[in-house]
């Protein structure tokens, strides 16, 4: 089950940590999609998941990585924020270009069409190992949480 915690906006911040295999990238979107609904941001769930399906599957794909962690929270009113935690600081996302025929390498195309903003944060340092990981993220403007008395969408 996943992990709720405060969080600075008052919302419930939301994590799972799981192997970094391919089943555990639905689990991640499956947390995605709760807490857009939690929040009564249902428009958004799918956009929110699409985007950490995104992220957790490159941690799984292009780093060694044995773990990855997964965030949703609301570090501001009027945001969201998805993350993959991973303990791969030398492996960084970089938007590359693909063929047309290719059958991969568009994830981070697909999060930087459609997040509102994107990017990376080193975690640690130490003064000869430097950072034991990163945080891949892709946040999302979001107008508000749904109103009491409001119809309630695809949740």
């Amino acid at each position: 089950m996943p992990v709720a915690r405060p969080a600075a906006t008052g919302h419930p911040g939301y994590d799972i940590t799981r192997d970094a295999d391919p089943e555990s990238v639905e689990e991640a979107r499956r947390l995605a999609r709760q807490a857009m609904c939690a929040w009564g941001l249902d428009e958004h769930a799918e956009t929110a998941a699409l985007l950490i399906s995104e992220l957790v599957t490159n941690a799984i794909r292009h780093t060694p990585a044995r773990r990855v962690r997964v965030i949703v929270t609301r570090p501001a009113p009027g945001w969201v924020r998805v993350a993959a935690v991973d303990k791969a600081p030398s492996r960084l996302p970089h938007l590359r270009a693909v063929d047309a025929d290719a059958e991969s390498g568009r994830g981070l195309r697909l999060v930087d069409a459609f997040a509102d903003r994107w990017g990376y944060d080193l975690l640690g340092s130490h003064p000869q190992r430097g950072p034991w990981g990163k945080s891949c993220w892709a946040e999302l403007s979001v107008d508000g949480a749904r109103r009491p008395g409001e119809e309630e969408g695809t949740c």
